[in-house]
């Protein structure tokens, strides 16, 4: 008898991305429509040690990616994804038709693609995409549903697979020769590259010393104007150098310049006091300037670094929940293009809030740099085919986000204004000195006639070099040739060329985008993936490379020059681009990246002909003469061969908040010259006669016993042990022991504790007794301080000289008081940062449960673990805070029934 047909419900289901996403789209849809999120990827490639038992030792079992047929990649159900999965195959059984609402970009469609491949629905399936959450957006969506695009699903997955390939076989080389727990992204290395490669250039950088004059002058008719400012251009037809003219060495490149020094420039404004100034040229020249183009990605990251203080990861979580939430278009486009609908939107919003005379008469039209037509999103603007004021959406959001979305409003409204008119003038000024030297003296002005899209934006601008030879000054007098001058003041001015900028946060992802690496929507997750790692930190803004990263870079370069090429990467993206197109196979593509073809060696033929890599070359850096930087397991340090007759090398440790640039010859020599012993034996334990040392250490000084290795007598003489064949198995070294370790007390030195200190700091934990219901009391120095512990109950005690003076009965004493939490405890903060700019509230680092957080008193965040208290900066306070801020409050999950046991 044939199955009852099921009946038909009438209802849609709708998956997209992220559950908030799903709340604005349902509000939206109506009835008849249910709206569900699959909260992201359900499935991804597992690591290869959770792979079956009999496909590890297969072609998939390398990388969880079948690289000898087809490069088919193994997918599995991520293990947090299982119930999502069973809960959207439960809703898809009342469904009569299926949407797939995922985001409009490759890894949207993967994630459509992905649902279609797990869920298996039996019945019809739309893919629906959109820029923006809004009743008229979903609308259109409705009205052009499509298929699942093949092509830019493979797109995705390639980056995937290929991701994958790189990492798993790079990042082992750096596990062997730098450190444990590093890692080689194809994106992530190219970006550290630059910052590292500025730094270098910063190191090899010298400054040179110029000198220019700077004269005040009125003209003599005074109703043509005040007085203004004037700088020196030539002397005698000579052109004075500025810092442009001189190279990284500190040596002037440009022929034919007059390099003036202290004492030349000073004497030629001493020749020139009294001298009669005279206009020799004016020039007057249109300016106009054009807005800029709405924001994409990059720009939007840029922009918000610079006017706003976002880091690109705060801005990409304050940009998704505005998307979300219905406030924004899609925000990860590499398209400056507005639809018509927003076009005639931000003209009439500009005519009604600025007048109709600062809205052009054709509207504006912008072009992206992106071929693939399949992805030309729409720019990120407010959502709607008409725009909210930030005054009408003040109210609805958090501060960040109200800022973000006014810097948005007002780039796309002015994007679609007037030009900017104005005037620009340059005026040449001449002067005979007393010495008979010709002088002249240049100033330049731009005055603004019409605003334009100015009286609603202005683009911000990255630090460049050599700013000072560029300054311009406001309106000018109204000066003719031949008019006379007067002299006010001439003054001598002392400049210093300066090195090249640090990469900001802004600046780096403008040069990624300018050189086509990677893709605008991963930089955010770039950048903080190389701050986690370690490779990068921040100081200020700037973006400072580690002695670590050095290590890395190196060694790519070295021996993986390719894979961190510049070019070479770009041509990786434009191949991703080809398969995204249809132009060009997924299996093809990656056959050539791994194996290689007629052109290119392919990254396992690379790999398995590395030969030997010398970690003391990867890992060590010439700082001056006879001084090298070695980067060690517990970090960077300077050596240099020990004094005549040693044959131990002096080493000193590089303190931390010391920027590469600044270790120069002279500092290294300073802190070899300043450092104390680096250890220092202090004799012998009576009881295990092992010998006990101080040493400094990368955390602070501590005493350690010094464990002899085996010798070749005790190996032999271990009891031996027999292959089920009966044959003996060759000796093995015993398992290490795990010398004692102790920190020095900070009124202790590595030159000044004694054997005696020594033998008490190995003996802590000290055991003072137990309470009356048997608990061992004891007392240790940690972290934070002296402290007692009695199970899971600590107590601090005053100072660490008490560790070996406190009696049981004082611990008594002090477990009979009630433990005091919160403010009765008056424990004083682990770090003090100032008042933080956006809730105005001072920040503080305290010990938590769950160990040190930030604090502002409204938002707490965790002190993250790769960073001590001691390296946490105010600007990285800040930043954290403000990162918690833009993800809002933790949800509590909802009470779980545990599962009934499987019978």
């Amino acid at each position: 008898m044939p199955a009852k047909a099921r009946e038909k419900t009438g209802k849609k289901l709708v998956i997209v991305e992220s559950p908030a996403k799903s709340k604005t789209i349902a509000g939206y849809l109506g009835e008849g429509f249910e709206v569900t999120a699959s909260v992201g990827h359900i499935r991804d490639l597992p690591q290869p040690s959770d792979l079956p038992a009999e496909l590890k030792k297969t072609s998939v079992g390398k990388f969880a990616v079948d690289i000898e047929n087809g490069f088919e990649p193994y997918y599995v159900v991520s293990p947090g994804k299982k119930k999502t999965v069973s809960e959207l195959k439960s809703l898809l059984k009342d469904a009569d038709e299926l949407y797939l609402a995922t985001d409009g970009d490759r890894e949207g469609e993967a994630i459509a693609w992905h649902l279609l491949e797990v869920l298996k629905p039996k019945i019809p399936v739309h893919r629906m995409t959109f820029s923006e959450i809004t009743p008229e957006s979903l609308q259109r969506a409705l009205n052009e549903l499509r298929d699942i695009d093949t092509d830019l699903v493979d797109a995705q997955e390639t980056r995937r697979i290929v991701d994958r390939l790189f990492g798993y076989e790079l990042s082992p080389v750096l596990w062997r020769k730098i450190k444990a727990g590093l890692s080689a992204g194809r994106v992530q290395s190219v970006a550290t590259r630059l910052v590292v490669e500025r730094e270098r250039e910063r190191m090899a950088f010298r400054s040179a010393s110029y000198w220019d004059l700077l004269a005040t002058v009125e003209p003599l008719e005074t109703a043509k104007g005040g007085s203004f400012k004037a700088k020196l251009a030539q002397v005698d037809g000579d052109r004075v150098a500025t810092g442009r003219d001189f190279d990284d060495r500190g040596a002037l490149k440009t022929r034919g310049a007059v390099h003036l020094d202290e004492a030349a420039a000073t004497a030629l404004a001493e020749a020139l006091q009294g001298a009669e100034f005279a206009v020799r040229s004016v020039e007057n020249k249109p300016y106009t300037r054009r807005p800029a183009a709405p924001f994409t990605t990059s720009t939007l990251q840029q922009e918000a670094a610079r006017k706003l203080g976002f880091s690109a990861r705060t801005t990409m979580s304050l940009a998704q929940r505005l998307y979300e939430n219905g406030y924004i278009t899609y925000m990860r486009t590499d398209s400056p293009a507005l639809s018509d609908q927003a076009v005639n939107a931000a003209r009439r919003q500009a005519s009604e809030l600025y007048g109709p005379e600062y809205v052009p008469q054709s509207r504006r039209v912008y072009k992206g740099k992106s071929k693939n037509a399949q992805e030309a999103h729409e720019a990120i603007r407010p959502a709607g085919d008409s725009f909210r004021t930030p005054g009408q959406v003040r109210s609805q959001l958090g501060n960040d986000e109200y800022r973000l979305y006014e810097l948005v409003w007002k780039r796309t409204v002015a994007s679609q204004m007037e030009d900017a008119r104005g005037s620009t003038s340059t005026v040449r000024l001449g002067a005979t000195a007393s010495d008979g030297r010709d002088a002249v003296f240049t100033a330049s002005g731009t005055v603004i006639t019409f605003p334009g899209f100015l009286a609603a934006y202005e683009e911000g601008k990255d630090a460049s070099r050599n700013e000072q030879d560029d300054a311009e000054g406001g309106r000018l007098p109204n000066l003719a040739e031949g008019d006379g001058l007067t002299p006010q003041e001439v003054t001598a001015v002392g400049h210093e060329t300066s090195p090249p900028p640090r990469y900001t946060e802004a600046s780096l992802v403008a040069e990624l985008e300018n050189r086509g690496i990677g893709r605008p929507s991963t930089y955010a997750a770039t950048i903080s993936t190389i701050m986690d790692r370690g490779y990068v930190r921040k100081r200020g803004s700037a973006l400072v490379p580690s002695w670590i990263a050095f290590s890395v870079v190196k060694l790519l370069e070295d021996h993986f020059r390719d894979y961190v090429d510049y070019d070479f990467t770009a041509e990786l993206e434009q191949g991703l681009d080809r398969i995204a197109a249809g132009e060009a196979k997924r299996t093809d593509w990656l056959n050539g990246f791994y194996y290689g073809d007629r052109h290119e060696t392919g990254l396992s033929t690379v790999v398995n002909d590395l030969g030997e890599i010398d970690p003391r070359v990867v890992n060590s850096i010439d700082i001056a003469d006879g001084i090298t930087l070695r980067v060690g397991k517990f970090g960077p340090y300077l050596e240099r061969a020990g004094e005549e007759g040693s044959e131990e090398p002096q080493r000193a440790n590089v303190p931390e908040d010391l920027a590469p640039d600044e270790l120069t010859a002279e500092k290294a020599v300073e802190l070899m010259e300043t450092q104390g012993p680096g250890e220092r034996e202090l004799g012998q334990d009576p009881e295990t006669g092992r010998t006990i040392v101080a040493r400094e250490g990368r955390y602070g000084a501590y005493v350690t016993e010094v464990i002899p290795e085996p010798t070749a007598e005790e190996i032999a003489n271990q009891p031996v042990e027999y292959y089920k064949n009966g044959k003996p198995k060759p000796p093995k070294k015993p398992a290490k022991i795990k010398p004692r370790t102790g920190s020095l007390f900070k009124s202790m030195t590595v030159d000044t504790v004694t054997l005696e200190d020594a033998l008490k700091l190995l003996s802590l934990p000290r055991v003072l007794g137990a309470d009356a219901e048997g608990n061992e009391i004891t007392v240790q120095n940690g972290r934070f301080g002296p402290y007692l512990k009695k199970g899971t109950d600590s107590r601090s005690i005053g100072s660490e000289e008490e560790i070996f003076t406190i009696t049981l009965e004082q611990a008594l004493e002090i477990y009979a008081q009630p433990k005091q939490r919160g403010r009765q405890a008056a424990v004083p903060p682990l770090a003090e940062f100032g008042v933080d700019p956006v809730s105005e509230k001072n920040i503080v680092v305290k010990e938590g449960r769950f160990g040190p957080y930030i604090t502002d008193g409204v938002t707490n965040i965790t002190v993250p673990r790769s960073t001590t208290i001691e390296q946490l900066t105010r600007e990285q306070a800040i930043e954290l805070l403000k990162e918690k801020r833009a993800k809002g409050p933790a949800k509590k999950p909802a009470t779980r029934r545990k599962a009934a046991a499987k019978k």
